[in-house]
């Protein structure tokens, strides 16, 4: 457990959250109190690090959680923007009572896998459309495997200025800029005729719990992305999307089925597809590859999909066609969506 803290430590501090890296190297390097909370990561089962279960992310949103709905004074007078300077100590002691007083309530919250629904990760998706939409000049069916609050389902709600080039909704208050390199950008306009996604804990945006567990997975000295979140939000909150609660491989076969002619449609995961077990991942391939056996040019399909694989910098963004079935990288992303290495010709 204190490896998956210190690997933490690092995977914070590269992208960009010295604070909550601080959390971190202070649990590995000091330990928590005697509590439920210690004796549930002492013997945690799984992989506690960022490729199995996550859990310093789990515990650093379950702690900025209390923080987010005012239970937890002494701790937010030390967190951002009140932290520059903060010793290691001082932190440590903070969190050490944190956990004291809250024991058992974090003990509950570690039981929630983090959901970060990174919204700068649509801009990934939205060119892979447009590249998808220059060949087919069809409008798109999308179809959203793990989708968490549905928030990059509304991925044409927002504006996305890349390579010079802007997609999606120009005067949208999401406002979404990443650093672009490699090949041009697609062109192709990207018409979007049904959406819908599953997940098998959704967040439901009308509990204003659930809105606050999700700000808790940015990490808190992050305020731009906390300023994205809430205008996407506030977006929903006007178009919202239907996110059902439902294992993909129940919800697959339904979806596949009623894809509608005269549409492509796209079925796309971002950082999910990786932490489903091996056997849930080649079944959900098994039904997808068997619906592309049947599919023609006026009912293509398309599996996108943005997670990492291994290789360095950022997560791979693949596209597998049919009928045909052809597959593609298309980009190497940031984890967190800060900037695209395009290697599609456009």
């Amino acid at each position: 457990m204190t490896e998956a803290f210190l690997r933490q430590e690092k995977a914070c501090d590269h992208l960009g959250s010295p604070f909550t890296a601080q959390i971190c190297r202070t649990i590995a390097q000091f330990g928590l109190p005697q509590s439920r909370l210690l004796e549930m990561l002492r013997s945690w089962r799984g992989d506690p690090t960022a490729d199995g279960d996550a859990v310093p992310v789990r515990l650093c949103a379950a702690l900025h959680e209390r923080v987010i709905g005012n239970c937890e004074p002494a701790l937010s007078n030390i967190y951002p923007p009140a932290h520059e300077g903060l010793e290691d100590a001082v932190l440590h002691s903070e969190v050490l009572q944190a956990v004291e007083r809250h024991d058992d309530w974090l003990c509950a919250r570690m039981a929630f896998a983090p959901q970060t629904n990174e919204i700068r990760r649509s801009t990934a998706v939205i060119a892979a459309l447009s590249h998808i939409a220059s060949k087919t000049g069809l409008p798109i069916t999308l179809s959203e495997l793990g989708a968490s609050a549905g928030l990059n389902l509304l991925l044409d709600r927002y504006a996305h200025r890349i390579d010079g080039k802007d997609l999606g909704d120009p005067g949208s208050p999401v406002q979404l800029k990443p650093q672009w390199s490699g090949n041009p950008a697609p062109k192709g306009p990207v018409s979007i005729a049904e959406r819908r996604g599953c997940d098998l804990a959704p967040f439901d945006l009308s509990d204003p719990e659930h809105r606050t567990r999700l700000l808790s997975y940015v990490w808190a000295d992050q305020s731009d992305r906390f300023e994205r979140l809430r205008a996407a939000l506030q977006l929903h909150d006007r178009f919202p999307v239907l996110v059902d609660k439902a294992h993909m491989l129940e919800w697959l076969p339904t979806r596949l089925a009623d894809a509608p002619h005269g549409h492509a449609h796209v079925i796309f995961h971002t950082i999910a597809w990786q932490y489903l077990p091996e056997q849930e991942r080649r079944a959900g391939r098994d039904l997808i590859d068997a619906a592309g056996a049947r599919c023609t040019d006026q009912t293509p399909l398309f599996l996108l999909g943005l997670e990492g694989d291994g290789d360095k910098p950022g997560a791979a963004l693949t596209l597998t066609s049919w009928p045909g079935r052809q597959t593609m990288l298309l980009a190497r992303v940031d984890f967190h969506g800060r900037w695209i290495n395009w290697k599609a010709a456009s």
